[in-house]
């Protein structure tokens, strides 16, 4: 197999065996990571110069909602009550044709990577088989990692605190047509409503079909104002269903005890910090989280509302977490810190290793280990906003932004380099998502009469 040898770069691991080089190179073989430390002699290897470069995992984003890339910024000023009314219930998320779910995906990959994001969870809204073929279609095309979260339609039926309706034969379909492998690139999750947007026994029921097929399930839970009130982690504990491979958006809202349950049974949480602000899910819980046991992911979640890169995440946990501890300090009269209690590093855990855990794939990826996946982003560290490096984990976590992403390897094979994505028809793309959005607000309306290209 062919061999690519990284060389010379400042490598961040995120594996705490191996720790973090000034230094060092990185070995990949076929699509794994071979080996990781300075001075690798690699005969016959391809030779990466990452002289002024930080290599690091690539991203995870484990929340987001890849096909309103097609209708993105359009709800800028929406709050949640908004979005969930112009989405759902019949409305945006229903107009939607199966090639218009094709490139909103493609799109939504495609910027995904282009910022460094190698992994993430596609949270769907699935209309029909037709649409599911072409969502899948459009994550295969890209390249990318991801994990595609079959969920159900956006009709008025499917959302409510006491729908029944499933969609059990369309799930099954899916895995048998498409997931009989976990051994690839594209890999199956459920999306499903949850006890607070379904009934108590079609969570249950859809909870079991996706431990029958060995799919990680994602829920919407714990956030607005009924959010604390559900209590559904206590409820969900009680019936015995918690575990490792439920994943829960937001939780805003949920119980310091219930937080302890999720750090005893298992289950993850995904913080999705831009949005929960701006919308009004509820203050983030990544503090709520940590100080009970649990360690968050972070999400994307709604490109509606907000641009698809880590980066501003990143930003917006560690400044949202330290702005909380800290204005209790200053409400007491004392000066925050030091040290502080929340660190940039563990902010990157969030964003790689966390993530991955919360999609039961850091097995194959999330760190720079050994015998993972090879899916590995490089920063430049030549641009203004990043020299003198001083602390390479608060440059990237601080200071770095999607322009600076020089080079993306998902599985080994470059789809980034020198700052642009490889073999990406843009203007194509563009001609698509155009063509996407233009029918999908000629048939509903666009929700605040903004013009249209």
């Amino acid at each position: 197999m062919a061999k690519t040898l990284l060389q010379g770069g400042i490598v961040l691991t995120m594996d705490e065996k191996i720790g973090d080089f000034k230094k060092a190179d990185v070995l990949i073989e076929g699509d794994k990571i071979l080996d990781v430390k300075p001075n690798i002699e690699a005969d016959g290897a391809e030779v990466v110069d990452a002289t002024d470069m930080i290599v690091l995992p690539g991203f995870v984003d484990s929340h987001r909602h890849a096909w309103e890339s097609v209708i993105r910024n359009v709800g800028a000023d929406w709050s949640l009550q908004k979005y969930l009314g112009s989405i759902y219930y019949g409305n945006i998320g229903s107009r939607r044709r199966p090639e218009d779910d094709y490139i909103g995906n493609l799109l939504g990959a495609l910027e995904a990577m282009e910022s460094g994001v190698t992994t993430m969870l596609d949270w769907s809204m699935i209309i029909s088989r037709d649409h599911t073929e072409q969502m899948i279609k459009g994550l295969q095309d890209s390249g990318m990692r991801a994990v595609f979260a079959h969920g159900c339609p956006g009709d008025g039926d499917y959302w409510n605190g006491e729908s029944v309706v499933e969609n059990e034969a369309d799930v099954r379909a899916t895995a048998e047509k498409h997931f009989s492998s976990k051994d690839q690139l594209l890999t199956m999750g459920l999306a499903i409503r949850g006890p607070e947007f379904s009934s108590w026994e079609t969570s249950e029921a859809e909870i079991r079909l996706a431990r029958d097929l060995d799919a990680v399930c994602s829920m919407h839970l714990g956030f607005g104002t009924w959010g604390g009130a559900a209590r559904s982690i206590e409820k969900l504990n009680k019936a015995g269903l918690l575990g490792p491979d439920l994943n829960f958006a937001h939780a805003n809202a949920v119980s310091a005890e219930e937080m302890r349950m999720l750090a005893e049974k298992g289950g993850s949480i995904s913080v999705t910090p831009e949005i929960e602000m701006m919308m009004g899910h509820g203050y983030p819980a990544t503090g709520l989280a940590m100080e009970n046991g649990v360690k968050p992911a972070l999400g994307v979640d709604v490109v509606t509302s907000t641009g698809g890169d880590m980066f501003a995440q990143m930003k917006f946990t560690l400044q949202a977490e330290r702005s909380r501890v800290n204005e209790k300090q200053l409400a007491q009269g004392e000066m925050p810190g030091p040290p502080l209690h929340i660190s940039a590093r563990q902010i990157l855990e969030m964003a790689t290793i966390e993530g991955a855990k919360a999609l039961r794939l850091d097995h194959k990826t999330g760190s720079l280990t050994p015998g993972k996946q090879a899916d590995i982003q490089m920063i430049r560290t030549t641009d203004f906003n990043m020299f003198p490096v001083n602390d390479p984990i608060g440059a990237v976590v601080q200071c770095a932004h999607t322009g600076n992403v020089d080079t993306v390897y998902v599985a080994g094979k470059a789809v980034k380099q020198g700052g642009e994505l490889i073999n990406v028809d843009r203007t194509r793309i563009r001609r698509l998502a155009d063509e996407a959005r233009n029918s999908i607000f000629e048939q509903y309306g666009n929700p605040d009469e903004l013009w249209l290209l």
